[in-house]
């Protein structure tokens, strides 16, 4: 074999080389397996979202949607109607940080406060479509929507806790609430976005589609809240929280879905929805918006 030969031939030997060993590192199947193995946690997976932008791709694709199918398998099947393939609305990334995320507590139009409260992790979290129906207008309780409880944040020397709130609707697209907004002709917020997809937001305090429900299903005082919604149906808020008794609690009983511990078995306990993210780390580097 000639010289030439020879440097035509090494290029692609070892090319060929460094190809196989990149095809062995963002093997799907290799990915999945070793996710399975560690119990979808979903701090690693942030980790491996951030290495490159394949093994990011990949993650925006295919595992954020199987962390969700895993960590919270019955709300998960109720918002995607059984079909794990479907596209969801604002994304299955968004929809993972909203399970697992509490997006902090921030001033506006409505609802002034003292300093922001950042974003955070939260290791369990209560989803319920009982308290979905509490923010709904009567003519919009067909929609489907699940609300979390409050995620409860101490502000200063206040008796009350500031409490931030999240949720997400089924079909929003199809939804009568967005119907009302846009027979209403309500204007989309010019300050304010989803933190979960990045979206715009109505503000449904504008809009005047509070139920004084919301306020007494949260725990806070009327007019003492806002929240918004997104135009991929994903809902943040905001509200004061006002101090129980003892005796006080929430009365009737839920319908949602529950997943508890860290082997993300979704174990059904009556009707309470609990989401568990099973460790304790603050940062959501995997999931930009």
């Amino acid at each position: 074999m000639s010289g030439n030969q020879r440097q035509r031939l090494t290029p692609s030997a070892s090319g060929g080389s460094g190809s196989s060993q990149e095809l062995d590192l963002v093997n799907e199947r290799v990915l999945l397996l070793v996710m399975e193995s560690i119990k979808w946690d979903v701090r690693v997976l942030c980790v491996t979202a951030s290495v490159c932008r394949r093994l990011r791709a990949m993650a925006k694709r295919l595992l954020w949607r199987e962390l969700c199918l895993f960590r919270a398998p019955r709300i998960t099947e109720s918002l995607s109607n059984g079909v794990h393939s479907s596209r969801m609305s604002g994304g299955w990334p968004a929809l993972a940080k909203l399970l697992f995320f509490c997006g902090g507590c921030n001033s506006s139009r409505h609802f002034v406060m003292p300093r922001s409260k950042p974003g955070h992790f939260v290791t369990e979290t209560r989803f319920s479509k009982t308290s979905g129906r509490s923010f709904l207008m009567k003519r919009c309780r067909n929609d489907l929507l699940f609300v979390s409880d409050p995620c409860e944040h101490r502000f200063g020397d206040r008796e009350d806790d500031l409490g931030a709130f999240r949720g997400v609707f089924r079909g929003f697209r199809e939804s009568m609430t967005r119907a009302c907004l846009i027979a209403r002709q309500v204007a989309l917020e010019e300050n304010e976005r989803c933190p979960y997809c990045g979206a715009r937001v109505w503000s449904m305090t504008t809009a005047g589609l509070v139920p004084r429900n919301a306020a007494k299903r949260l725990g806070s005082y009327d007019g003492a809240l806002e929240y918004f919604v997104c135009v991929n149906g994903h809902l943040h808020g905001t509200c004061w929280l006002a101090p129980l008794s003892s005796d006080e609690g929430t009365n009737g009983q839920d319908e949602g879905y529950e997943l508890n511990g860290s082997d993300g078995t979704g174990n059904s306990s009556g009707d309470d929805p609990t989401v568990t993210n099973g460790f304790h780390d603050d940062g959501f580097s995997g999931l930009r918006t």
